[in-house]
């Protein structure tokens, strides 16, 4: 059964951005410390730019699991900042959720759909686009939205061992407490990679 699923590396201090995140500055200053893990250099997280030597262990497991995904739930400011993957996630459809029409540039891009009526509608899209494979969710917000309305099923958090002090946390803002159970954690020297489950 498809789940939806959030995935994102975060600094022990709940950052996934740094400060001065733009489209100009994608993912803020020191951004891609978060994502050393991943063996990625300069170029930042395309996992088409590494060849087989370049990936392996667990890096590799994580990768498989995103492009094993079905469809690609992302917040406006994620998608824009990176430009829609250039409209290609794995070759899956992106589903974005956002109150305001998309830029001219999306219509470029027919993988990628804006969802007018929310994040709820967004989900249901996703879902049956993906069929039987999982939901990758990106973004704060999205993430927020999705867990204040009940349609976020997992988190894949990559703890990363750094604080960066500043920037854009993950869970800045939550409507209510919300109960998490932890089905498996990954321990590695570059990161911990905790999945958890919701609690609806």
């Amino acid at each position: 059964m498809s789940a939806s699923v959030l995935y994102m590396s975060m600094s022990l201090d709940g950052y996934i951005a740094g400060p001065n995140d733009a489209p100009e500055n994608p993912g803020g200053d020191g951004f891609m410390r978060l994502h050393e893990w991943y063996g990625f250099g300069a170029g930042g997280p395309n996992a088409s730019d590494l060849t087989s030597d370049e990936k392996s262990g667990f890096d590799q497991h994580f990768l498989d699991e995103v492009n094993a995904t079905g469809a690609v739930v992302a917040g406006r400011r994620t998608v824009e900042q990176v430009d829609h993957w250039g409209g290609d996630h794995h070759g899956v459809p992106i589903f974005v959720p956002s109150h305001r029409p998309p830029g001219p540039s999306v219509a470029n891009y027919p993988l990628v759909t804006y969802v007018m009526d929310g994040i709820e509608s967004a989900m249901v899209q996703a879902k049956a686009a993906a069929g039987d494979r999982n939901v990758l969710v990106h973004g704060a917000f999205t993430a927020q939205s999705a867990l204040a309305a009940g349609v976020l099923d997992e988190l894949q958090i990559h703890q990363i061992p750094v604080l960066l002090g500043a920037g854009r946390r993950l869970f800045e803002a939550l409507p209510s407490r919300i109960e998490l159970e932890v089905v498996r954690v990954i321990d590695t020297p570059e990161a911990t990679h905790i999945r958890y489950r919701v609690r609806h």
